[in-house]
């Protein structure tokens, strides 16, 4: 009922830039927060970044001063600007959103497909 699209993944030198876009559709109420998480071959997935519907963010360590989430509350889409890119950022990036869907306000925890980005050395 609710869908979560992805795009902007790709393959890119170390030190070069990447924006992510992923949009979400389909009878929502309200949505709260929205995240980035990633997942590297054998590893678990783990927050990148999130941000709520006032702008409050977070950030792991490892991306903190290099990646910028964003998010335009008009269209349900965030972003995520990922700047300096090291071959440690490779992973398949999943885009997450909670809140509210559906007319009877049932609970929203829907993920994107997922898009790969690869940083090469």
């Amino acid at each position: 009922q609710v869908q979560l699209v992805e795009s902007g993944g790709g393959l890119v030198q170390a030190g070069g830039s990447l924006r992510l876009s992923c949009a979400a559709s389909g009878s929502i109420f309200s949505i709260n927060a929205m995240g980035w998480y990633r997942q590297a071959p054998g590893k678990q997935r783990d927050l990148v970044a999130a941000i709520t519907s006032g702008g409050s963010t977070n950030y792991a360590d490892s991306v903190k001063g290099r990646f910028t989430i964003s998010r335009d509350n008009a269209k349900n889409t965030v972003y995520l600007q990922m700047n300096s890119l090291k071959p440690e950022d490779t992973a398949v990036y999943y885009c997450n959103a909670d809140g509210w869907y559906g007319p009877r306000l049932n609970t929203l925890d829907a993920w994107g497909q997922g898009t790969l980005v690869t940083v090469s050395s």
